[in-house]
């Protein structure tokens, strides 16, 4: 959906070489927008350097190391999918991958922590050589439309969930239903609704950075008024070789026992669906797809992804996808690689810079993962009611991603809906071969027990 600041706010031609090499003025957006567009993913995403090494901790990780490795793989990805892709989408160690590594490979199964990162190092490879032979962009091509669009519709409400219950306003229910509105008088919960409203308003009035505005204002809300929020310093050299230090500790061989080779299957499998996914909404949504739907510069974002799990087996992190977080920067106009651009520049300041990822709480970033959430939702006014069985399909595909809070579950499920539904519907000869064979193999992965 186009930001209101894009219609409002039209792009000043511009000769500069920086202009040009992003294609800003080509894409219809402008250097501020697109410097507002990173600094607000940046922001919505800046939480991952604290739960990333608190995940991995718990497991035995160095959370100091852990740390570093976070902003690296967050530096080295966006840098990639920005100056190689030209797409505005950061790329980050993915949360839902970061909990596997964590709590099923090494306290569940018991492998070390260097077979591990030697797990997610070849994790990376298979991962690339899927994207750079084609198989992710097959994927792609061969994802329905009404899945296409009801992943963008569960994405959207995977969000809302994430934020709200950031903050505690949506907490788990001990009994009866699963969840249960939270302590609707804490200070997060008035921050985030408040700050929600904010952004609807001033997104309205189409208020350049009015996301960026909101995040800054709860920032600077909470560090007068809440006394979770502290300054902490400013500046922490990293310890980047130190005897505690990740990198370049991951044990390739180790990796290949057959013991652990399903594993590496499994998180191929999760990445495949989950990353490619939420490639494909967040394109859609910043209005990157050509007259068949399909990604611009679709290629090089998908292997952007995949050699970023590569870097995150060396460097000692979890494994790298794009961040759906990614949407809080299209929502603010952002068009181009310059976006993801500078949130690599960002991160990999970071790491210099420690000490200020406490003065960003949950509830300042909150309101914009809301807000994205709520855009991501007019997908539904992109499925076709006339053809039931791929809307319907669509929205099984949404709705599963919310209730399972796994977008490859969704995904598979909207698959196994769409072939039935044509089956039965005695509509199977619109079924690509494609689309059988993608629903075959998904099936069997979740049956075969693999899935994450």
């Amino acid at each position: 959906m186009k930001s209101e600041q894009t219609l409002d706010t039209p792009a000043v031609p511009t000769s500069s070489m920086l202009d040009r090499y992003f294609s800003i003025t080509a894409r219809g957006s402008t250097l501020r927008q697109e410097v507002i567009a990173g600094l607000t993913t940046f922001l919505a995403m800046v939480y991952s350097v604290i739960v990333v090494p608190n995940m991995l901790g718990t497991a035995g990780f160095d959370p100091g190391a852990v740390f570093i490795a976070t902003c690296l793989i967050a530096s080295f990805g966006s840098l990639l999918m920005g100056l190689w892709a030209n797409l505005p989408m950061a790329i980050g160690c993915a949360i839902s991958l970061t909990a596997f590594t964590a709590f099923s490979m090494v306290l569940g199964q018991g492998i070390s922590i260097p077979v591990t990162l030697g797990a997610i190092f070849l994790m990376g490879v298979v991962f690339t050589l899927v994207s750079v032979t084609g198989i992710r962009q097959w994927v792609l091509t061969n994802l329905p439309k009404g899945i296409a669009h009801g992943t963008g519709i569960g994405i959207g409400l995977f969000l809302l969930l994430i934020a709200t219950n950031s903050v505690n306003l949506i907490i788990a229910n001990d009994t009866g239903l699963p969840v249960k509105l939270g302590d609707i008088h804490s200070l997060p919960v008035l921050a985030t609704i408040i700050g929600l409203a904010a952004t609807i308003g001033l997104e309205r009035r189409g208020v350049p950075g009015g996301i960026l505005l909101v995040i800054i204002a709860l920032s600077v809300f909470g560090l007068v008024f809440d006394p979770a929020v502290t300054y902490q310093g400013l500046f922490a050299f990293p310890e980047l070789m130190s005897e505690k230090s990740l990198i370049g500790q991951l044990d390739i061989m180790g990796a290949l026992n057959p013991v652990v080779l399903p594993i590496v299957l499994a998180l191929v499998m999760t990445a495949i669906f989950d990353a490619t996914g939420t490639i494909r909404a967040v394109a859609g949504q910043a209005e990157l797809l050509d007259s068949k739907d399909n990604i611009v510069g679709g290629g090089k974002a998908l292997t952007s992804d995949s050699v970023s799990s590569i870097f995150a087996g060396v460097v000692g992190g979890a494994p790298a996808a794009v961040y759906i977080e990614s949407a809080a920067g299209t929502a603010a106009g952002g068009k181009t690689g310059l976006t993801a651009t500078i949130v690599g520049i960002l991160f990999l300041l970071m790491v210099f810079l420690a000490p200020l990822s406490y003065l960003v709480p949950a509830y300042a970033t909150a309101p914009a993962l809301m807000y994205v959430g709520l855009l991501m939702l007019s997908n539904v006014t992109k499925l076709n009611f006339d053809d039931k069985v791929d809307a319907m399909a669509g929205l099984t595909c949404a709705v599963f991603i919310i209730l399972s809070c796994n977008i490859v579950t969704g995904i598979m499920l909207g698959f196994v809906t769409l072939v039935i539904g044509r089956i039965c519907s005695g509509e199977w000869r619109a079924l690509k071969p494609g689309v059988l064979a993608i629903t075959i193999g998904l099936v069997a992965f979740y049956l075969g027990g693999w899935a994450i």
